[in-house]
């Protein structure tokens, strides 16, 4: 790959890092108590103008590349909480980033402004009980009456929940399929919405909860392009997705792998350090070749949609390698570390756990398989003579 980061990249990641040592890291350990980030961190985020980085300048923006997000991702995992990134990201890149692809410039100067600023906070509102990688399942309907949308139906899983202030919402217009699909933004104050947070076995500090609407109405210029046309723009902001949490998952592995690096050095057993044991010695070996081989795949991905190459493909290969490859990363890493791996006080601990949702987010490992088979011919029936 060579070097892909410039000095104007290396500037921002110094910036961040500042930033996240001194008002993130000291308060992970709350936060992930509490079950969310509060408020204060959207706002500071987006003061220092961290909210923005890929929306247009006219919005509030920087109008950056996928880069800047990726130096982002990175740093923010620096302060060892999962959910801060997610958090950060399902708001900037996710919920935002569709306004900007799909909505009306009514609808982006409503919303757009304000999330950069950090005085709102989205989410996006896709998956259902009966319906998460397979989009075209969803169920949950919006019927035309007058100016307004009526909504009925039910969302689950959705990070930043309970506290945002509007939800980018799919929901279902017409048939079944992909043709009957539309995205419509939905105030959180809206009558009728009722929101529940679920209790996760990991990402603490990251709020997640499953959506209630019953007879919700909401007004119609808050459609995200045609009615029926909400599946391209979804599609469009799935490599995003996929990308960021390829970037988290490495960056995850990074500090897993320096924590038990360091664990080894430091801990005896039987009179010597448990990397003076050979054993020891290349298990962690064969982590950091994982690690360098994931990460050069999520930056070879990340290269090409910068270029606006047609990249579906590598952007799912990378995050499928990167999250199945984090899951055998944190095994090695905990085991080394013994029975602190199993205490929440421990920080190897709570980066275990936090790994075992990054193979089912933004599309499950089995459909990104699906999707690299299709891409690769793998699924076409070929007539042998």
């Amino acid at each position: 790959m060579g070097q892909i980061f410039t000095e104007d990249h290396d500037q921002f990641r110094h910036s961040l890092r500042s930033f996240v040592e001194k008002e993130i890291t000291p308060n992970v350990l709350e936060w992930e108590a509490e079950g969310q980030v509060p408020r204060s961190f959207f706002k500071k985020l987006g003061d220092l103008g961290f909210l923005g980085i890929r929306l247009g300048e006219e919005y509030g923006g920087s109008g950056l590349d996928f880069l800047y997000t990726t130096v982002l991702v990175q740093e923010l995992m620096q302060c060892g909480s999962v959910g801060v990134p997610v958090a950060a990201m399902a708001h900037a890149e996710f919920a935002t980033k569709i306004i900007e692809r799909a909505g009306s410039d009514d609808l982006k100067d409503e919303y757009l402004r304000d999330a950069v600023a950090g005085n709102i906070i989205g989410a996006l509102g896709l998956t259902e009980p009966g319906a998460g990688s397979d989009v075209a399942a969803i169920r949950t309907r919006a019927v035309r009456d007058g100016d307004d949308y009526v909504i009925n139906g039910s969302k689950v899983f959705i990070t930043n929940g309970t506290i945002a202030d509007f939800i980018t919402t799919g929901v279902r217009t017409g048939e079944d399929g992909y043709t009957g699909m539309s995205l419509l933004v939905v105030p959180a104050d809206t009558k009728g919405l009722t929101r529940r947070r679920l209790k996760k076995i990991g990402t603490h500090s990251s709020d997640t909860a499953e959506l209630f609407f019953d007879d919700c109405r909401v007004p119609a210029r808050n459609l995200l392009g045609p009615e029926g046309g909400g599946f391209k723009p979804l599609m469009q902001g799935f490599e995003g997705e996929r990308m960021v949490l390829s970037v988290i998952a490495c960056a995850q592995m990074r500090l897993m792998w320096e924590a038990a690096r360091q664990h080894g050095h430091d801990r005896k057993a039987f009179g010597q350090t448990l990397l003076e044991f050979q054993v020891w010695q290349h298990r962690l070996a064969d982590v950091i070749t994982s690690i360098e081989a994931a990460e050069a795949l999520m930056y070879r991905g990340i290269d090409m949609y910068v270029r606006g190459e047609p990249c579906n493909a590598e952007i799912s290969m990378s995050k499928l390698f990167a999250t199945e490859t984090a899951l055998t990363v944190a095994r090695e890493c905990a085991q080394i570390h013994g029975g602190m791996s199993h205490m929440e006080e421990c920080g190897m601990a709570r980066l275990y756990r936090d790994s075992l949702a990054f193979t089912i987010g933004a599309g499950t490992s089995e459909v990104l398989r699906t999707i690299i088979a299709n891409d690769k011919g793998l699924a076409k029936r070929r007539d042998h003579k």
